[in-house]
């Protein structure tokens, strides 16, 4: 099969991105970069990618779509809307991180990502390493973060953590960054990112 037709079908089986599947629309915005950022926590636990997205919408359905929405509400209101989402096993701690998250935004950034993508100045590395110090998200969650806010902030393409070259291996597609960038539009590197780790699960 060629590229293109190794690419196309990725696209159009895999192509949904995973802040599309938890239901934002993501936009360069506060509220949608924070909900991502909501969703990387989730994705941080050793938990199955289908749950994280479904107590992410859980949450966003409570009112927790916001960082001052999510300070502000009691830590039994966040394990229960965790809850129903099953996601059982780290649902305390979740609950706890997410709180401490939303308060570490608001005091630093007020609770605005873009400020802390300012801060880095461009650096990926350095954006990374101030995510790493929000509550439960190490390097694998930062680099989920990086790989789906791609599509907003253009400033990160093209952004592909070791899963996706990995995949892109496998598939007999390049496998570095640049080279896998120069086989869709730009607008859809998030999507081939997501497509990718996909494939490769």
């Amino acid at each position: 099969m060629e590229r293109d037709e190794v690419v196309a079908r990725l696209l159009r089986e895999h192509g949904r991105t995973y802040a599309e599947e938890a239901g934002i629309r993501l936009r360069d915005t506060p509220a949608p970069l924070y909900r991502l950022l909501v969703l990387t926590v989730l994705f941080s636990a050793p938990i199955r990618a289908e749950t994280a997205t479904a107590a992410a919408r859980e949450l966003f359905a409570a009112g927790l779509r916001t960082p001052r929405a999510m300070a502000g509400s009691s830590w039994r209101t966040r394990v229960a809307a965790l809850g129903r989402g099953h996601y059982v096993r780290y649902d305390e701690s979740t609950a706890t991180a997410l709180g401490d998250g939303a308060e570490l935004l608001l005091e630093r950034y007020g609770g605005d990502l873009r400020r802390m993508r300012d801060r880095a100045a461009g650096d990926r590395e350095a954006l990374c390493a101030l995510l790493r110090e929000v509550p439960r998200i190490g390097p694998v969650g930062a680099g989920i973060f990086c790989r789906e806010v791609q599509a907003v902030w253009p400033g990160l393409r093209p952004c592909f953590d070791g899963r996706c070259l990995s995949a892109a291996s496998g598939l007999g597609l390049p496998h570095t960054a640049d080279a896998l960038a120069g086989l869709v539009a730009p607008d859809d590197l998030a999507r081939l990112a997501a497509a990718l780790v996909r494939a490769g699960s």
